[in-house]
């Protein structure tokens, strides 16, 4: 019998794709379903960057790209690393990828061994385990739930490593929290990687732009840190240029090395046109990304002003990113009737079926997330998006009992 390999067995689909499709499938059907499931900006491109596009197509760049990126996009992302993160890289430490997903798993399967562990604090963004496990490594899960507002301490760091553990995954702002890891904060976890050799630490900064507290904060800025540091970053979540697919690293050389080796083999270099777009974005006006923020901030406080008045509901403040991970375990056990059956909402994956198909909103349950306690909205939707799917969420959940 026809078999799909091991290694593919071993993954979980990808729980926010997976929602995000169920949703697209209902509205087709004509219901009305408000989307929060999936973590997209709703802005479109600035106008200045797509022009750039345009001009790159008239002129032609159309072949293929070097494995790493174009020297000239290398060039623009090492000055906005040295302006914006007083971070100094060369080209040769900077890789261009198929979007930053690409940049995590390239950055995993180039360092992880079989066996290797790997320290995830939960809440995580679901691809993370699932990659290292494609790497044959062991996910090791720290638990950094609501009540430490989703961020790891170093003691927990600590309390996690062994002689196998290799690297890190750091995700700040977060998704799915929104979580933001003050200076002070990656200088105590610094400290306890800085105490064990051949630790790295996989900085996932996509979000950096979408931050509520002030300037952004990178662990690689600490002494003996940028050589233990992966960088990935891109241009999706600050530009709105998630379909054109361009990520980045910052890392070692050897890294970056090992890293172009792999993508050489499975998918060469990314899309040239992006590539120009991508160029655009880090060297023209930056407005438009204050602007969004702007906008995204403005929406923060207005799904935690509302889904704070929620009963049974506990929200937290985000401090960046676009998502809110209100806790809603006290709704576990409660029933509601659908036709004849009685039916029971025992686990969070359970409430976002729940809400989709009663409240027609889409949301994801936390345990895709590593936090059975708790359910990711985005609100990167329109304020009036959020207010009614708000009102949808608490009319549905008012009628569990």
């Amino acid at each position: 019998m026809a078999q799909l390999s091991n290694r593919l067995n071993r993954l979980a689909p990808s729980a926010t794709l997976a929602m995000s499709q169920k949703s697209s499938e209902m509205k087709a059907s004509g219901i009305d379903v408000i989307n929060m499931s999936v973590g997209e900006p709703d802005f479109n491109t600035p106008d200045n960057i797509k022009e750039a596009a345009k001009k790159a197509i008239d002129d032609n760049w159309s072949r293929y790209s070097p494995v790493p990126g174009y020297p000239d996009l290398r060039k623009a992302i090492v000055a906005k690393l040295k302006n914006e993160n007083n971070l100094d890289y060369s080209i040769n430490e900077v890789l261009v990828s198929n979007g930053a997903k690409q940049s995590v798993c390239n950055t995993i399967m180039a360092l992880v061994n079989d066996g290797d562990e790997v320290i995830i604090p939960a809440p995580y963004w679901v691809s993370y385990p699932q990659m290292v496990k494609l790497a044959g490594g062991e996910p090791v899960i720290v638990n950094a739930g609501f009540e430490q507002n989703f961020k790891m301490t170093p003691e927990q760091l600590e309390a996690a490593i062994t002689p196998k553990t290799r690297m890190l995954i750091l995700c700040s702002p977060s998704n799915p929290t929104g979580s933001v890891y003050s200076k002070e904060e990656l200088r105590g976890l610094a400290d306890v990687i800085l105490k064990h050799e051949d630790i790295f630490v996989l900085a996932d900064e996509i979000y950096e732009h979408i931050n509520y507290i002030g300037k952004h904060e990178s662990i690689a800025q600490f002494d003996g840190m940028k050589e233990r540091s992966i960088i990935v970053n891109g241009v999706s979540k600050a530009y709105a240029m998630t379909g054109w697919r361009i990520g980045y690293i910052a890392a070692p050389e050897w890294i970056v090395k090992g890293c172009n080796k792999l993508q050489g083999q499975y998918t060469s270099g990314p899309c040239s046109v992006s590539q120009k777009a991508a160029e655009a974005a880090y060297t023209l006006d930056q407005g438009c990304v204050e602007e969004m923020r702007q906008a995204f901030e403005r929406r923060r406080d207005l799904i935690v002003e509302l889904a704070s008045k929620i009963p049974g509901l506990e929200v937290n403040k985000p401090e960046g990113a676009f998502y809110l991970f209100p806790k809603c375990s006290s709704f576990y056990g409660k029933s509601f009737k659908d036709g004849d059956a009685v039916k029971t909402i025992e686990n969070s994956t359970d409430l976002a079926m729940y809400l989709l198909e009663v409240g027609h909103v889409a949301t994801v349950g936390g345990d895709a997330f590593g936090d059975p306690d708790c359910f990711r909205m985005s609100y990167a939707t329109s304020d009036d998006n959020i207010r009614e799917a708000i009102s949808r969420i608490g009319n549905a959940l008012a009628q569990l009992k």
